[in-house]
């Protein structure tokens, strides 16, 4: 598990080196956005930060939305360039750009790869920590949008994000052991539902504890019902439902649930998602140890290859 912390202790360095070395980039409006897990998760915050885009689920879009003629253009999302359902997608268009780790993958040196960003993010073995930091940090820059004081604010407060995964830790399992939790939920609002999504799937993999990631206006519809014996960790930036947010904890918390609220305060809302996500890397590193947890990937791969 050392390895893993070796992994997340990088990526304030690969943040950096992205946003001061790769390329300027220009990334096309008005069309679909392709990925799996942390590839989806991604370019859906940037949906929710008004971005004219249309982020898809690959497999979904695959089986179900593809057009029996060939579009001209679209960007898919892979981290290592192998997933499977991210390669049906290649076929489906005209050309493509193409943001991976691996310049050397067959996403990016398939015919149909128009352009192609590296992410500079180095291996990663375990859950998507450097990777998706560094894919936000390209959709930042392929939009236009500059991330530089949010670069250097992750940087200046990483400690602070450690620190704050470990104590996530601490409270959950110290929850586990003392009652029966029967639901864990992450909540986020705009961009960050995206990045509730995202660390719901970490957790997860890395804990084998059920996370469920989703807007916060959406557990507001249902789900709340469960608040009794479940732990409610609310993901908070300043923006349009950040009073509801605030509220709905209260209500939960005196209907029986534990609430932790992450929130970098010094980030505008639109660059919170880089900054909100990292807690939740430590804090999957930490619960695993906590969990005796040996091997991330037990049931499948880092990469889902699909037969």
């Amino acid at each position: 598990m050392e390895k893993m912390l070796q992994e997340l202790m990088e990526i304030p360095l690969r943040a950096q080196d992205f946003w001061k070395n790769s390329p300027n980039i220009k990334l096309p409006l008005g069309v679909t956005y392709l990925g799996m897990g942390s590839s989806y998760f991604a370019p859906l915050a940037f949906k929710y930060l008004g971005m004219d885009i249309q982020p898809e689920i690959a497999s979904e879009y695959f089986y179900y939305l593809k057009k029996k003629e060939k579009l001209p253009n679209a960007v898919i999302l892979s981290q290592s360039g192998r997933s499977t359902e991210a390669l049906w997608c290649a076929t489906l268009f005209e050309k493509y750009t193409s943001i991976t780790n691996n310049l050397q993958s067959p996403l990016s040196t398939s015919p149909h790869s128009a352009d192609a960003i590296e992410l500079l993010a180095g291996e990663e073995h375990y859950s998507s920590s450097k990777t998706f930091v560094n894919t936000l940090l390209a959709l930042f820059k392929g939009f236009g949008l500059d991330a530089s004081e949010s670069v250097d604010l992750l940087v200046k407060n990483f400690p602070g994000y450690m620190k704050k995964g470990e104590e996530m830790a601490d409270l959950v399992f110290d929850q586990w052991n003392q009652n029966p939790i029967h639901g864990i939920y992450i909540l986020g609002s705009g961009p960050n539902i995206g990045i509730a999504m995202n660390a719901a799937l970490i957790l997860s993999e890395s804990t084998k504890k059920n996370f469920h990631g989703m807007a916060m206006a959406q557990y507001d519809h249902g789900p709340k019902e469960t608040a009794k014996d479940s732990i409610v960790i609310q993901i908070l930036a300043k923006g349009e439902a950040y009073e509801r947010s605030v509220k709905l904890n209260d209500t939960v918390k005196k209907s029986g649930a534990m609430v932790i609220t992450v929130e970098e305060p010094k980030a505008p809302e639109n660059f919170s998602i880089l900054h909100n996500i990292i807690p939740f890397n430590f804090m999957a590193y930490y619960l695993s140890k906590k969990l005796g947890i040996v091997d991330i990937f037990e049931v499948g791969g880092k990469v889902t290859e699909v037969k």
